[in-house]
C-alpha cells in the first residue's frame, strides 16, 4: 500500500487540475466528468488490481468509475477503492469553498460495499474515539467529548451540515451550550478535520451520502478517529439495494472497524478550491499551476500536505 501513497496523490491531482478550468462556469455535470474521466485514466495505469465499491454509482447509472469496475493493469496488489472524483459538483461550478477530489483505499474485502443512499454519520478525533456512539443522545456524546478533550461543552465545536432535515440537531446543539458551524457542501473535508489536532472542529453530525460516509471513514482510521454510521434507506428499493450488498439490517449502526476493517489503508483529497483545511489550485502569471493535497496513512496514522507544481506542457 505504502508504494501507491504518491501515485494516489497523482491521480486527485490530475482529477483536481481537469475540473479547475470549470471553476465558477456554472456546469456542475461537465466538472463532474471530466474529473472522473481524468481519475480513471491515471488509476487504470497503476500497477494494481483494484475493484470500485464507492464510486460514480450502479453500473447502469454510471459509464466510469461504477460500483464493481475493476481498475488498473491487472497486476500487483489486490485493493479496494472508494472515489469522489469531485466532492463539491456545486461548488466548483459556483466558485466557492470546500470542493476537492478524493480517493480512499484498503486491501480486498476490507471496504464497506455500501449503495448511494443517505447515511447518518458521527466522526470524532483521537480523544474520544471509542467512547461516543452514534446511538447515544447528543448530550452524552457532548459530556464524553468535554471530558476528554477537557474543555466545557460551551467550547466544544460541532460541524453539520446546513440543512433543513438536520435543524431540530441544530437546534438541540445550541440549547445544550455547543458551538455550530453550518458548511454547504463538502462534508468529508468536515469529518475528517475533527481528527486534525489544530482544528478548531471537535464534533462532526449529520445525515448525508454514503459514499462520502465510507471515504470520511477511511480518513478518520488514518488519524486515530472515529466514524460511526447508520444507513437510512428510504423507500424498499433502498433497502433491497442494502440487502443485495449483504447488509441484512440495514439500520444497524456501522462502527469504524465495520466500515474499514484494515489499518492499511491510504487517503488523498486535492483541493480546487479553497477548502477548510488546505489551499486550493493556485495560477502563476504564466498558467502554470500549484495544487494542495492531504496524503493519509493508516499505518503510521500520518498526515501529509503535498505541494505540487504543476508546469505548463
Amino acid at each position: 500500500m505504502k508504494q501507491l501513497m504518491l501515485d494516489f496523490v497523482s491521480v486527485t491531482e490530475a482529477a483536481a487540475i481537469a475540473a479547475y478550468p470549470l471553476i465558477g462556469r456554472g456546469d456542475k455535470m461537465n466538472a463532474d466528468a471530466v474529473a472522473t474521466k481524468a481519475m480513471r485514466m491515471h488509476l487504470n495505469q497503476m500497477s494494481m488490481k483494484a475493484n470500485v465499491v464507492i464510486g460514480e454509482g450502479e453500473m447502469d447509472e454510471a459509464p466510469m468509475l461504477y460500483i464493481g469496475e475493476e481498475l488498473g493493469l491487472g497486476e500487483g496488489i489486490e485493493i479496494d477503492i472508494a472515489v469522489d472524483p469531485l466532492d463539491g459538483t456545486s461548488m466548483t461550478a459556483k466558485g466557492t469553498r470546500d470542493a476537492m477530489t478524493v480517493i480512499a483505499a484498503s486491501p480486498k474485502g476490507t471496504l464497506l460495499h455500501a449503495p448511494d443512499m443517505y447515511m447518518q454519520k458521527l466522526a470524532v478525533g483521537r480523544e474520544a474515539a471509542g467512547e461516543v456512539h452514534i446511538d447515544y443522545p447528543i448530550s452524552k456524546n457532548l459530556e464524553i467529548i468535554s471530558r476528554a478533550k477537557d474543555k466545557r461543552i460551551e467550547d466544544v465545536t460541532v460541524a453539520i451540515q446546513d440543512r433543513s432535515r438536520h435543524s431540530e440537531t441544530i437546534r438541540e446543539l445550541r440549547e445544550l451550550g455547543a458551538k455550530v458551524l453550518l458548511f454547504g457542501d463538502g462534508d468529508i473535508c468536515y469529518s475528517l478535520a475533527t481528527a486534525i489536532a489544530s482544528d478548531p472542529i471537535d464534533l462532526f453530525l449529520g445525515t448525508g451520502g454514503a459514499p462520502e460516509g465510507v471515504i470520511s471513514a477511511v480518513a478518520l482510521k488514518c488519524l486515530g478517529g472515529d466514524f460511526q454510521a447508520k444507513l437510512v434507506p428510504q423507500t424498499t428499493q433502498e433497502r433491497a439495494r442494502c440487502e443485495a450488498m449483504g447488509l441484512k439490517n440495514p439500520e444497524t449502526p456501522l462502527l469504524l472497524q465495520d466500515i474499514v476493517a484494515s489499518s492499511n489503508c491510504l487517503f488523498s483529497a486535492t483541493a480546487v478550491t479553497n477548502t477548510h483545511l488546505i489551499d486550493g489550485i493556485k495560477s502563476d502569471i504564466q498558467g502554470a499551476l500549484t495544487t494542495h493535497s492531504l496524503l493519509l496513512n493508516g499505518e503510521t496514522q500520518k498526515m501529509q500536505v503535498v505541494e505540487s507544481c504543476h508546469p505548463l506542457v
